[in-house]
């Protein structure tokens, strides 16, 4: 499951600002990816919606955006080049790490896989590597100019048809396409690759993902999407292919985050992701997850609100409170669930609250657990279950209140 993408903005290499979607999943996040879409193509073609959702449903966060000049990105496209594109993807990386965490996998389609294996050895968190349908020399897409490079480089510039759109191609771009050794960059990329190519590609030809594949050293692997086209314009496709990278990448992901029995937690880290009023990145131990507030109250609704997070803490501390019980006591209860409602309430009024609690006047916070029992339990079983509930540690921290100190201190520490 996943939610809505949130629309970004980041300065992009040439100081424009470039247009961004970060696909969030609905829990847990695993780990952030870097999506780099195809030449001349944008963040939102269908291959890079499918790709970055099936993966946000497998808990991996994806950023995808448009290169300088392109789709909602400012800029003059015919001032870029492929270098220009890698410094693009050089900031967008840099984005993920100052506000949310370092992109641990790389992808890219056609000419931006060139760009992420072009740039991959900066990105020293990144963990693995996913090529798509990507020339293993960059200048392989100058085939794509057909009768247009004479003249591209006698007169310095040239219009060229892609797609149905016309674009001005400069002489400095052909010759920035020609300086680059992408098989190079392959053969030194100290990371797992993913290669990934149909064998019918009439775009970027088999023989590409063969020279890529050659090139890397191991840990490399090569699957066939047989035959996709090169846009992966069908929907099937595009799902298959982010179905192989969400299970080849977790052998990656999943070695390096798995907690271990020494691993020390010592408290919560909460920061501000720049995105909307209220995002906030929340850090515990090796899990990442994102704070927010619904839209109505000014919020993306990216992720749990903090009372939502409150009433979370109530509800996994009580059904782990009442498995730990029925474990002992050797009752056959097959499965406990919890549904907690919250909201606020004139004390007065507070229905099933203490004398106490009704007395403190104005408003309070009233927790309701709707606790579900599944099994073969008497009735003073279940009566006695609803009792023990009450001794969850969190309930308790709730009605008792607790002390909170509050103190400023540099950051980092």
């Amino acid at each position: 499951m996943a939610n809505r993408p949130l629309k970004l903005e980041f300065d992009g290499a040439h100081g424009a600002r470039l247009a961004a979607r970060l696909d969030l999943p609905a829990g847990k996040i695993r780990a952030f990816a870097l999506f780099a879409h195809c030449f001349t193509c944008s963040k939102d073609i269908p291959a890079a919606r499918h790709i970055a959702g099936a993966l946000s449903a497998e808990g991996i966060a994806v950023l995808r955006f448009d290169f300088t000049g392109l789709g909602g990105s400012g800029g003059d496209f015919s001032s870029t080049g492929f270098s220009s594109n890698v410094e693009d993807l050089k900031l967008a990386a840099d984005f993920l790490r100052q506000n949310y965490e370092a992109p641990r996998l790389l992808i890219g389609h056609s000419l931006g896989g060139a760009a992420i294996l072009s740039v991959a050895g900066e990105i020293p968190e990144a963990r693995a590597v996913v090529t798509i349908g990507a020339p293993s020399d960059a200048d392989h897409v100058v085939h794509n100019f057909k009768g247009s490079v004479d003249e591209i480089r006698a007169k310095g510039a040239g219009d060229v048809d892609l797609a149905g759109r016309t674009f001005t191609i400069r002489r400095e771009f052909l010759e920035d396409l020609e300086a680059q050794t992408v098989k190079a960059k392959a053969a030194n990329l100290g990371k797992a690759l993913l290669v990934m190519h149909a064998p019918l590609d009439d775009t970027v030809g088999i023989e590409n993902a063969t020279n890529i594949f050659v090139a890397a050293k191991h840990p490399k692997s090569f699957v066939s999407l047989d035959n996709a086209d090169h846009l992966l314009t069908r929907s099937e496709d595009a799902a298959y292919a982010a179905r192989v990278i969400a299970g080849w990448v977790s052998r990656y992901l999943d070695a390096e985050t798995a907690p271990t029995a020494s691993a020390a937690r010592d408290g919560v880290d909460v920061v501000e992701t720049g995105q909307g009023k209220f995002q906030s990145m929340v850090a515990v131990g090796n899990h990442r997850m994102i704070a927010d507030e619904p839209a109505d109250y000014g919020g993306y609704d990216s992720g749990p609100s903090p009372y939502e997070y409150l009433s979370t803490a109530l509800g996994a501390c009580t059904v782990m409170t009442l498995r730990m019980y029925a474990d002992r006591k050797g009752l056959k209860v097959d499965r406990i669930g919890t549904r907690v409602l919250h909201n606020k309430v004139h004390a007065a009024d507070c229905e099933n609250c203490s004398d106490d609690q009704k007395g403190r006047g104005g408003k309070i916070d009233r927790f309701e657990r709707l606790i579900t029992l599944e099994g073969e339990l008497d009735a003073a079983t279940r009566e006695r279950m609803l009792e023990i509930a009450d001794k969850c540690p969190v309930h308790r921290t709730l009605e008792a209140g607790a002390a909170v100190i509050t103190r400023e201190v540099e950051p980092g520490q």
